[in-house]
């Protein structure tokens, strides 16, 4: 029965996917309404690490100690959109974009986590969001993307400490009130699920925190560290939004969500072990933060597990985190194979962490076949239909959410040997967003999935965290050896014909 429905909904694919074609597949594919954009983050692209009063963000330590980043490189300048912000909006308004998804660097507003407000990085949002809307190009912007400021990570360990709920919460205010007469699309955090397990169980990211056998981190404990910090993150979203519906909404107009990123599994097998593990899997990754959101605690598979090391809501934290969001913004852009870890490999090798807990492995291949083909990250390998499977858990799980895919995207190799001509004709590229926007729209219109916009990650190639300057997600070329010299790539023409059909 399984192979057989397998079978069908193959074929319902394959015929959905001619008529799509035949109908000359653009943005009139989608519903009246939808939005297109792309996106960035602060510490990727601005660069101007310390102009007009910025202060030091957990991200400039953690990237100026040796060996973290995989080609030494620093963000110090990236790919310099603080200076360069009014061409970049150029290419986003050429491309026939409705939407820019950037964030905020906290440490711009407040260089010391809080305290006194610095003016200069007021001035300077106000100056983007500006120009944004001048040209036509509606803001989406996000409080958090990983850049925590330097000054609350040595005064109290950032977001260990429920102190940090306070200070978020000052900060979310004052963009309120600075950008939200303007701003009408608020995202409180990008992907806690990465920086929670990267940053304190894994020590692969900024503050570089863990305690396993596999990395040299200097203090942690992967044991607990990433549920206490996603739990205070989870505290802090439902605090910001619960102010923003109370003191601003009313006011502004506006809706506040959160992004959440998600990789989907498919059962390595039809085992019951490994069925039950890829649930897990999805559990401890989405469910871990959608829960909450949604029914007010975490997973049943992840409490079961980790007993008294999962922290616990209160009834009152419970009822401020149901429905404490306006829409759903999820970051998408592979599937993996799960299958239950019946040696325990991970328990011996990492000890009581994050990911030894969900008794899930999870990877690309499942013994007799790779899940897809590659991009450049090692961990990104092109599936398009996962992203018709993951609206569709979202939906039956989540009582259909308004979502938002906030990224979606892949990389190419930054290949110093390819000619930029070459560099620039990034078929798979198009390919990829051509079959993943297919996958969406199967969603929305066949299968009745509440999915409102679509932003591409990302705009320009940029400093992809860890991966440094190695990894090209770009639309446009980013020349590091010319000053930063902007090209478009074939995707750019892709997009423009894609969406001029309701200019």
């Amino acid at each position: 029965m399984a192979l057989r429905k397998g079978i069908v909904t193959i074929a319902l694919m394959v015929i959905f996917k001619i008529q799509i074609c035949i109908s000359e597949f653009n943005r009139q594919s989608f519903p009246k309404g939808f939005v297109f954009g792309t996106g960035s983050s602060s510490f990727q692209y601005e660069g101007a690490l310390k102009e007009d009063g910025r202060g030091p963000s957990v991200w400039d330590t953690f990237s100026h100690s040796n060996g973290k980043i995989l080609d030494n490189s620093t963000a110090d300048v990236a790919v310099d959109q603080y200076h360069r912000f009014e061409e970049d909006i150029r290419f986003i308004k050429d491309m026939g974009m409705d939407a820019y998804r950037f964030s905020i660097s906290w440490s711009r507003i407040f260089p010391n986590g809080s305290g006194e407000v610095n003016q200069a990085g007021i001035d300077h949002y106000n100056k983007l969001i500006n120009a944004l809307l001048a040209k036509g190009i509606e803001p989406y912007v996000t409080l958090y993307h990983w850049d925590l400021p330097q000054a609350l990570e040595d005064k109290y360990k950032g977001w260990l400490s429920p102190l940090i709920i306070k200070d978020f919460r000052t900060y979310a205010e004052i963009c309120f009130q600075k950008f939200g007469d303007r701003v009408k699309h608020w995202i409180t955090f990008n992907e806690p699920h990465t920086f929670a397990m990267q940053g304190y169980d894994l020590g692969l990211q900024a503050p570089g925190r863990c305690s396993i056998l596999l990395n040299q981190c200097r203090t942690g404990n992967s044991s607990t560290e990433p549920y206490i910090v996603a739990h205070n993150v989870l505290l802090s979203h439902a605090i910001v939004t619960d102010i923003y519906r109370k003191n601003y909404n009313k006011i502004q107009g506006g809706s506040i969500g959160i992004s959440l990123d998600v990789i989907w599994f498919e059962s390595a097998t039809n085992s019951k072990e490994d069925i039950e593990a890829t649930q897990r899997a999805l559990d401890f990754q989405l469910g871990w933060f959608l829960d909450p959101l949604v029914f007010g605690d975490y997973p049943t598979s992840m409490r079961s597990r980790e007993g008294s090391r999962l922290p616990k809501f209160s009834n009152s934290q419970a009822s401020l985190l149901k429905g404490s969001f306006d829409f759903v913004g999820i970051n998408h852009y592979t599937t993996f194979y799960a299958m239950h870890n019946a040696s325990n490999l991970l328990g011996v090798v990492l000890h009581d962490d994050y990911i030894a807990d969900s008794g899930a492995l999870t990877l690309p291949f499942n013994g007799t076949k790779v899940i897809g083909e590659r991009a450049n990250s090692v961990w990104l390998y092109i599936v398009p239909q996962g992203m018709r499977s993951t609206m569709n858990y979202i939906k039956q799980k989540y009582r259909n959410p308004l979502v938002i895919v906030t990224e979606n995207g892949m990389d190419d190799p930054n290949d110093p040997f390819i000619p930029i001509k070459d560099a620039l004709k990034d078929e798979k590229r198009i390919r990829y967003h051509n079959d993943y926007l297919i996958n969406l729209l199967a969603s929305i219109i066949k299968d009745g999935c509440n999915v409102k916009g679509y932003f591409v990650w990302s705009l320009l190639d940029n400093w992809e965290w860890q991966a440094g300057y190695t990894s090209r997600f770009g639309l446009y070329f980013i020349d590091y050896k010319d000053n930063l010299r902007r090209y478009p790539k074939q995707s750019v023409e892709w997009f423009k014909k894609f969406l001029i059909s309701i200019k």
